[in-house]
């Protein structure tokens, strides 16, 4: 049952996709929580798929996963990292698990044998996650996923008109974000675009009360009074969302143009003023950082800087905690299957590499490349998940005297599987939401790199993954100077692994950019960030 005083908080899009919902309502919560609300989000999506899981990265971007082991939506990071909130499987749903819940309801006899219809069972699916959501909040802000006209937005958006008039005037309000276009020829901000979206919205029986405009720069005053004007809404509540230099500098905008404001008073909520010094803090470390350092990326999935979302801000954050600027370097390892040299000579310059997750044989033999050339030239090494495991295969190829040594997911006949499937995962047939998934406890050795960075023994770390590392040759690596330096408690497979006389070289098998945030950077970025500092300047 939801609280009384809880809020609801709906964001639209419309004119096009990418606007930046999810930022601007992550931005927002973190305005409303610097006031001292306790604030969630809630991410809606309007595809069939269950979850993200077994979608394209090219196509959707990076899957989020959350400590209880959901595969979420990519803006779930955004809402991490700027909110003090940890989200669950609750805090994102899409029409895939709608229909699915209505159907297994449907067919238990729940229904008494009424017509199963859109209104009311469908949308009574969705205000129910959304009331679930909201439990114990003073606040729930709602994302919903793809623009004002979709047809497969349409239930999503009549769930939310209903609910606002469910839970009583001044508990809801609708933030509609939309596009400013600047026409260059006509030397012109355009507003058409943004009445027809919101025309659209009145279609559906939604009267926006904030409109949030994206552009490329600052909205003339006489340009919010013709949006104010056509869509129905104060001129103080027609808000400019321009671009910004970092993403982390958007609760300032947002607050500089009196967003917050207007939705407390919309609201008709009596709370204190916002303390942004922590974000203003996060901004000025951005901006003036006091050196910068060049890490390069090599993986399957360069093309969209979105398929490692997540990975990039944990490595500003990095640098954040660095007070340098990290410049990101983004290389196709398939490129670079059948050509180390010219990997290496892309590479030369790196300040630090890093091997991010993926799956699939594609581009593999490009990062165990890239694997070698940061060992031998003693560059800081990260590997992360499917990159750990090129580390693994590179060392145990290398120095183990492991002649094809490789995963049992790209050659089943290799004669050394130093990487092979779980346990757990053997006879599961169906790909969506069945690998290993959500936090799992880490004990780390004592001096080792990764205990130096936590400063713990026990950590707990979020996964994804099917194979693992093969203790079959855990004894073997280690007499060859690859050691297993974390370690689950529970079932022994190694989480992390490190290559002592080397200046800086560790994998692990889970993803720790999922808890990166700017005002709390994780501890293995911040490390990895510091060693590729002190190369650049040793080298210098």
């Amino acid at each position: 049952m939801v609280y009384k005083h809880t809020k609801f908080i709906f964001v639209t899009g419309g004119v096009a996709s990418s606007l930046g919902k999810g930022l601007t309502a992550a931005a927002l919560g973190a305005l409303l929580e610097a006031r001292g609300l306790n604030v969630s989000v809630l991410k809606m999506d309007p595809y069939i798929n269950v979850d993200p899981g077994t979608m394209n990265p090219f196509q959707h971007g990076e899957v989020f996963v959350t400590d209880d082991g959901a595969e979420t939506d990519l803006d779930l990071g955004h809402y991490e990292r700027f909110l003090d909130i940890t989200t669950t499987r609750k805090n994102n749903f899409t029409s895939g698990q709608i229909y699915d819940a209505v159907i297994k309801k449907e067919r238990r006899g729940d229904y008494l044998g009424a017509t199963v219809q859109v209104i009311p069972h469908v949308t009574n699916e969705i205000k129910d996650r959304i009331m679930a959501a909201a439990e114990g909040r003073d606040i729930l802000l709602v994302e919903v996923g793809g623009t004002v006209g979709d047809i497969e937005s349409l239930p999503f958006l009549e769930a939310a008109r209903q609910l606002s008039f469910d839970v009583g005037e001044d508990n809801a309000i609708f933030i509609h974000l939309t596009f400013v276009p600047f026409i260059a020829a006509a030397s012109e901000l355009k507003t058409k675009p943004t009445q027809h979206s919101v025309k659209a919205l009145l279609e559906i029986g939604i009267q926006p009360d904030i409109i949030v405009c994206r552009t490329d720069r600052p909205l003339p005053q006489d340009v919010k009074k013709k949006i104010a004007l056509f869509c129905n809404v104060r001129v103080g509540r027609v808000i400019t969302a321009e671009d910004q230099r970092t993403i982390y500098n958007l609760p300032l905008a947002l607050h500089a143009e009196g967003l917050d404001d207007q939705v407390i008073e919309a609201l008709k909520m009596w709370v204190k003023k916002p303390d942004l010094s922590a974000w203003e803090k996060v901004v000025h470390e951005t901006e003036r950082p006091s050196d910068e350092v060049r890490i390069a990326i090599v993986g399957k999935y360069t093309d969209l800087v979105e398929s490692y979302k997540s990975l990039n801000e944990a490595l500003k954050h990095g640098g954040i905690a660095n007070e340098c600027r990290v410049r990101l370097d983004y290389i196709d390892s398939e490129k670079f299957e059948d050509d180390a040299s010219a990997l290496g000579e892309l590479l030369a310059d790196a300040d630090g590499i890093l091997v991010p997750g993926g799956f699939g044989h594609r581009g593999i033999e490009g990062k165990i490349a890239a694997v070698r050339h940061a060992r031998e030239a003693r560059i800081p090494f990260f590997g992360i998940c499917l990159g750990m495991q090129c580390a693994v295969i590179e060392y145990a190829r290398a120095l183990a005297d492991c002649a094809r040594a490789n995963s049992t997911e790209f050659d089943a006949d290799t004669p050394h599987p130093v990487i092979h499937l779980m346990e757990a995962q053997k006879g599961v047939a169906d790909k969506g939401g069945s690998m290993r998934l959500g936090a799992y406890d880490c004990n780390l050795q004592p001096e080792s790199l990764a205990y130096q960075a936590y400063g713990k023994r026990l950590i707990s770390e979020r996964h994804r993954h099917r194979f693992e590392f093969n203790n079959a040759y855990r004894e073997r690596l280690a007499e060859r100077g690859m050691i297993a330096t974390g370690v689950n408690p529970d079932l022994g497979l190694v989480e992390v692994i490190e290559v002592p006389a080397h200046p800086w070289f560790v994998g692990v098998q889970f993803h720790p950019e999922y808890k990166s945030r700017p005002l709390a950077p994780h501890p293995l970025f911040a490390a990895f960030v510091r060693a590729s500092l002190d190369k650049k300047r040793g080298s210098r």
